[in-house]
């Protein structure tokens, strides 16, 4: 953060209000100025001024009554912008609708941000939650069968580094914290080139990803598809999911062909 606050482009003003608005999630629907104050750690007249500015712009909702602040319908405006200007999931989003159609499994488009799996597809299987249909949620890539995916494509120091500082965070009593364990189980994905995780955001689900490789072999995204375990076995994934799930990665051509790092991508902790 230092180093980005003596670049003489950055806008201060402009990253606490971006502070504000991160501070939103599904645990923080709707916040008062304290709140805000204590999560983004600035000072709450700070917070009032940036708040009533990101109101008045439509970016926030304020409830007359209780004053509390809310993200507004301008922040799926934005969503809108984003998905026209990802080439990668209008490539994706037939292949996905197919592939959906005959698992009748949850299907996802994971895509590496930062040091995180972010879901910016999500096609709903007949068991799925509400809150897996929705685009947009991040979690750590090292807990993923999709981060461990994508990261088995890595050359092997970056991937070693990755495993080494990226974060880590209990979901379940059966999520991995074990680095050693997380690194061979993304050597064995490089070797087999896909990956299998269990239990590790939700008790019982089994997360299986396949990456979309670029021309240099490298992945920054990859096809996901998570099912329950009372009904699937390995035996049984392997068998019915596996293929399908390789020859959907396989038909979805990467973005602009990458070849290094997106501007959001950070390999560094």
């Amino acid at each position: 953060m230092t180093k980005i606050k003596q670049n003489t482009l950055f806008v201060g003003t402009l990253a606490k209000g971006l502070r504000i608005l991160r501070a939103f999630d599904e645990t923080h629907t709707d916040l008062s100025l304290t709140e805000l104050s204590a999560i983004t750690g600035l000072d709450k007249s700070a917070v009032q001024r940036l708040a009533h500015t990101l109101h008045l712009e439509g970016m926030l909702d304020k409830d007359p009554t209780t004053r509390r602040y809310s993200p507004s319908h301008g922040w799926l405006r934005l969503a809108y912008a984003y998905y026209w200007s990802d080439p990668l999931i209008a490539r994706a989003m037939p292949k996905l609708i197919d592939l959906s159609q005959r698992l009748g499994e949850t299907v996802n488009l994971a895509q590496l941000s930062g040091q995180k799996i972010i879901y910016t597809n999500r096609l709903p299987g007949t068991r799925t939650t509400f809150a897996a249909t929705l685009p947009g949620r991040t979690v750590p890539a090292l807990c993923t069968s999709a981060g461990q995916a994508i990261l088995a494509t890595f050359p092997p120091q970056e991937r070693a580094a990755a495993i080494e500082t990226w974060p880590l965070e209990r979901y379940t009593p059966q999520t991995t914290m074990d680095r050693a364990t997380i690194a061979e189980e993304i050597d064995r994905a490089a070797q087999i080139g896909h990956s299998i995780s269990h239990d590790q955001l939700i008790l019982n689900e089994v997360g299986i990803a396949c990456a979309i490789r670029g021309p240099d072999g490298r992945a920054w995204s990859a096809v996901h598809c998570s099912v329950s375990s009372h009904h699937w076995n390995d035996d049984r994934i392997r068998a019915e999911i596996l293929p399908w799930l390789h020859d959907t990665a396989n038909a979805i051509p990467p973005s602009h062909e990458r070849t290094s790092a997106p501007h959001h991508i950070g390999l560094k902790a």
